[in-house]
């Protein structure tokens, strides 16, 4: 009971993703959704319903907003997180995206693989700084997390 069970990103006021962005979100939507752990933190003065939940996912007034509901639509839990912390690890990650995939065109397979040890290097490294921000909030695993990166990514294109 303690996962999502559907993810829809708010796309208002964002650029159009390239086809390799839009892919990537693609690839992290249909893994969230077959396997995933997202616990919402308890809090005393309110009782939490009962997942799974659906996750809508945006940025409003420069926060990355986490708002969930049940599978039904009632309201489970909304909260904010400060986009700072992410800044850095998002520019770092595209980069070594574009890198990544500019070498996929050209580049032997030794070397392609070593940009994407990198990539994935700092893709981990996203995933950590949300369980941090996500600490009093939500419970997720490392593979949640990853996933639930790539879509912050997503967010901050363009």
């Amino acid at each position: 009971m303690n996962r999502l069970c559907q993810i829809e990103i708010d796309e208002k006021g964002l650029a159009r993703p390239t086809p390799e962005i839009e892919q990537e979100r693609r690839v992290a939507i249909f893994d969230l959704l077959e396997e995933n752990s997202f616990t919402p933190a308890r809090r005393p003065d309110r009782e939490l319903p009962q997942g799974p939940y659906r996750l809508h996912l945006g940025i409003r007034e420069g926060r990355l907003v986490f708002d969930l509901a049940t599978e039904t639509g009632e309201k489970a839990a909304e909260f904010h997180l400060s986009l700072g912390p992410f800044r850095q690890v998002v520019k770092d990650y595209f980069q070594i995206c574009e890198s990544y995939f500019d070498a996929v065109k050209r580049l032997p397979p030794s070397q392609i693989e070593a940009i994407d040890m990198a990539r994935r290097g700092i893709h981990n490294e996203g995933a950590r700084v949300l369980q941090d921000r996500l600490t009093g909030k939500a419970e997720v695993d490392t593979d949640t997390a990853r996933r639930l990166f790539t879509l912050i990514c997503v967010l901050h294109w363009g």
